[in-house]
């Protein structure tokens, strides 16, 4: 194609873009056609990851192979000629065919029969047993992103979302469950390509064991997204693809697990189509039990005073119960060839009850002074309901790829959280400054009663957020190598908090409202984005280049009931931001499935709506939150070099990563009166952050009966900034802290699953992990690592699988820190959940075996969300 016809088809569709045309001329002064094809079986059935081998039969260099998809489909370049054509698969008989490649398009389907001797189990239909039939590799290496598919892994069978993130690679999750990339715990989770009330409020553990990993796809690993996607979350994007099924008539899955501690969970992933229609539903629930402990050990320097508070343990153990329920329902309805319409809709209910126990002993440097001790128990329920509508159209233009999606979705999120907090001691302190001159003045100031002192209180918080997602994408294919794409996406986020705090310090007297913490917080969001990228290829380079357009407006309306003069009691603050994020992407085929990659992009990390709000909500008097209304956004530059390889046996992908962040956030810990043991954390803006390192990801199918799937991450940071504070020292003296937050060091991560085959129905998992420790100038965090177990076995002739897992073996799982403060020393200690088991077992149900396939041309760059009824993730 020359630069005249570019020129045609841009004037056509009105697109005439200097950039695009001077690129595109370069891509088409091509030799090689780009072709597609698929592979079936005798009775037309797909065959997923069979080898085809393009033999030139004129010159041996022009030969080329590759693997079809899960789907039986591959698409390649070849020069022009005439090619022996060899299909190969296991439990298949080879096949060869001579054909004549003249031009791009495709070929059709490529017939395979299955060896006398081969299992009539059917491999597309037994979701997770790696064992029966030609495997699909778990981790794919794409331009801008790496897929993982989770159903391969054993360890997970039965569980949820936060199961399956344990054996992402690039992925930690701590105990507590925040996930975090390479260190960096800013991840924005996407589900089907866009925010979800899937995901609720929060994206914590709660939000995360709601989706159980039977109706996860697969999971898309953006650490460096391209401008197409949302600029939040300077670590990168975790996409979540739920299940959609493609066969024809009614087809589904049932999956029942129980375990302990107590754990029960029952879901349906349920589809019927027929001709226009397709139906579908998933959805199911669950009851679970959950142990979480966490100390704090405090020794506090000793500064000859006559009273000092040398040493405080703190022990809490929380036992949570959760119910959790979810169902999503819809269809897609094909108009004709050119267009077609999805609506769908989810609910999803969340309920917690959690005890609480808080074991306070303390330590005095007074010898008269007994050891007193504080017990703090409470009881505390969360109830959450979220509602999610999604409206698409999809119109396709032409079938060469020009497409336009239209999307629209409706999200309502209802929280309610409510703690009843008892307390009791065995010493006050009255509210007056120490000045400990004799034992009188100390037994006046200080009351030793022979009675326990006694303080209740509770807490409740209501929440409410509502957001509208509107999404318009379009992509133009400009040849066979290029394509250019477009879209514009606006978010409105209304969130509303309502917290009331109590407390008396009498059994005998009524609650009194705790004015900082009873407020009202209406913090409102408008996000609107455009963006502009363009894909091509020229021989062996290929690159694609984007920018993206992102204007944020922020408004945080807090008002609180506090009395005192020095306090905050009403904030009406406006942010707005207009920001480019630009991101580049390059690749060298060095052969097929063998390149080199390099990208760059801009990323910003916007404060958390509770982050802004300054008393959120408190259920630990010696340990409270605050906001910071004066929290600005982080910024990240961040650029990766990596290399990939795929082959049969085995993959390969090691990547060098810089990062750098501006106006990072750190969360910080400091103390407003030193002769207290309350400490305040707060989210600020310290400096800078630089890390980089090597993420090293492979797969190796070693023998027959043993696979392996490992990462491992070797990173350096450097962290500059400071905080300042001002506190009362142990003397009663008003003074300025400067807390260093400067640091630098190494650490490393490492991640090993093996799978071994036992014979064609039984195979077992083993699954470990280590993550190094981590040092700066204020913390210490010790090193963590933990073993997982999972085994798994297909019966009822490949209807049914039954598996078992075990995690974390030797109860090893807990996240352990020491901090540093002017006044001393604080141990850490947390783990969320020990060790579990549970056992499941899967039943398939199937109308029909083919896939029905699509009849439009679908080009290789499309639907990059790898949502068949999204409009891209935007």
């Amino acid at each position: 194609m020359n630069q005249t016809e570019i020129i045609n088809i841009f004037t056509k569709k009105t697109l005439g873009l200097t950039f695009v045309l001077s690129a595109a001329a370069l891509a088409f002064a091509q030799e090689k056609v780009g072709i597609s094809g698929s592979v079936v079986s005798k009775s037309n059935q797909p065959v997923p990851y069979a080898s085809v081998t393009f033999s030139n039969k004129a010159n041996k260099q022009f030969s080329d192979a590759t693997l079809t998809d899960e789907k039986g489909q591959y698409k390649l370049d070849l020069t022009p000629g005439q090619y022996d054509i060899t299909v190969e698969a296991i439990d298949y008989k080879k096949n060869v065919i001579t054909k004549q490649i003249t031009a791009a398009g495709n070929i059709g389907a490529l017939s395979i029969d299955p060896e006398a001797s081969a299992t009539n189990i059917k491999t597309g239909d037994i979701q997770g047993v790696v064992i029966t039939a030609p495997s699909t590799k778990p981790y794919k290496v794409e331009l801008d992103k790496r897929t993982y598919d989770p159903s391969q892994d054993i360890v997970s069978k039965g569980g949820n979302l936060q199961d399956v993130l344990q054996n992402v690679p690039s992925v930690e999750v701590d105990t507590d469950g925040t996930v975090s990339m390479r260190g960096s715990s800013n991840v924005r989770f996407l589900i089907n390509g866009k925010p979800s009330a899937l995901l609720g409020i929060s994206e914590g553990s709660n939000a995360l064991q709601s989706i159980p990993a039977d109706q996860i796809e697969r999971i898309e690993v953006i650490t460096n997204p391209s401008s197409k996607f949302e600029a939040s979350g300077t670590s990168g994007i975790l996409n979540i693809i739920l299940k959609k099924s493609k066969k024809v008539g009614f087809n589904g899955s049932v999956v029942g697990t129980l375990g302990y501690q107590p754990r029960t969970m029952l879901n349906a992933n349920l589809s019927w189509r027929k001709n226009k229609w397709t139906w579908f539903l998933n959805g199911g629930g669950g009851y679970n039990e959950a142990t979480n402990t966490n100390r704090n050990s405090n020794t506090n320097y000793d500064k000859n005073q006559e009273f000092q508070l040398l040493r405080s343990d703190q022990e809490t153990k929380n036992k949570n119960y959760s119910k959790n329920y979810n169902a999503n329902a819809g269809f897609v309805y094909d108009i004709d060839d050119k267009n077609s319409v999805n609506l769908s809709g989810t609910i999803r209910t969340f309920d917690n009850e959690t005890d609480g126990r808080i074991n306070y002993n303390y330590l005095y440097n007074y010898a008269d002074f007994p050891n007193p001790y504080t017990l703090r128990t409470s009881d505390g329920n969360n109830t959450n309901l979220a509602l999610q509508g999604d409206l698409g159209w999809d119109h396709k233009f032409d079938d060469k790829g020009q497409n336009l999606s239209v999307s629209l979705s409706l999200q309502r999120n209802k929280s309610n959280n409510y703690t009843d907090i008892f307390q009791e001691s065995n010493f006050k302190i009255r509210r007056d400054e120490f000045d400990v001159d004799n034992d009188d003045d100390f037994n006046e100031i200080i009351g030793i009663d022979n009675e326990m002192n006694y303080q209740v209180s509770n807490n409740s918080q209501y929440s409410l957020t509502k957001t509208i997602i509107g999404k318009i994408d379009y992509e133009l294919p400009i040849g066979e190598n290029s394509k250019l794409e477009a879209g514009y996406r606006v978010d409105s986020n209304n969130n509303f908090y309502d917290n009331t705090a109590n407390e008396a310090f009498d059994l005998n007297v009524p609650l009194t409202l705790m004015g900082k913490f009873t407020n009202v917080t209406n913090y409102d969001e408008l996000f609107n984005a455009f963006y502009l990228q363009f894909r091509s290829k020229i021989g062996k380079f290929g690159y694609q280049l984007g920018v993206r357009d992102e204007l944020s407006n922020v408004k945080v309306d807090y008002h609180n009931l506090d009395t005192d003069p020095n306090t905050i009691h009403s904030i009406n603050n406006k942010k707005n931001y207009n920001n480019l994020f630009p991101s580049v992407y390059l690749s060298y085929d060095l052969g097929k499935d063998n390149q080199f990659l390099l990208n760059y992009s801009r990323r910003i990390d916007r404060p958390r709506s509770w982050f802004l709000i300054p008393y959120f909500s408190i259920t630990d008097n010696q340990n409270i939150f605050l906001g910071n209304v004066n929290l600005n956004p982080s910024y990240v530059d961040s650029f990766e070099f990596g290399y990939s390889i795929s082959k049969k046996k085995y993959t390969l992908n090691p990547t060098l990563f810089y990062r750098k962040t501006t106006d990072d956030s750190k969360i910080v810990s400091y103390q407003e009166d030193e002769n207290t043991n309350v400490f305040f954390t707060t989210p600020v803006n310290l400096g800078t952050n630089e890390q980089y390192g090597l993420d090293f990801n492979g797969t190796a199918d070693l023998f027959s009966w043993l696979k392996l799937m490992g990462s491992f991450s070797v990173f350096g940071y450097k962290t500059t900034g400071e905080f300042s504070y001002n506190t009362i020292d142990v003397k009663g003296n008003e003074v300025t802290r400067i807390q260093p937050y400067t640091g630098d060091g190494l650490s490393t991560r490492a991640r090993l699953n093996a799978t071994f085959k036992v014979d064609k129905t039984f195979s077992f998992q083993l699954q470990g992990f280590y993550r190094g420790p981590q040092n700066t100038a204020s913390q210490d965090r010790k090193a963590m690592y933990a073993l997982n177990l999972g085994a798994s076995k297909t019966i009822w002739d490949g209807n049914g699988t039954i598996a078992f897992n075990m995690q974390d073996i030797f109860n090893t799982r807990s996240m352990r820190s020491v901090g540093y403060f002017p006044t001393g020393v604080r141990e850490s200690y947390m783990q969320w959940q020990p060790r579990q088991f549970s056992i499941s077992l899967t039943y398939r149900f199937k109308q029909g075996e083919k896939i029905d396939q699509p009849k439009r041309k679908k080009d290789i760059n499309s639907n990059a969300a790898g949502d068949d009824q999204q409009g891209g993730p935007m």
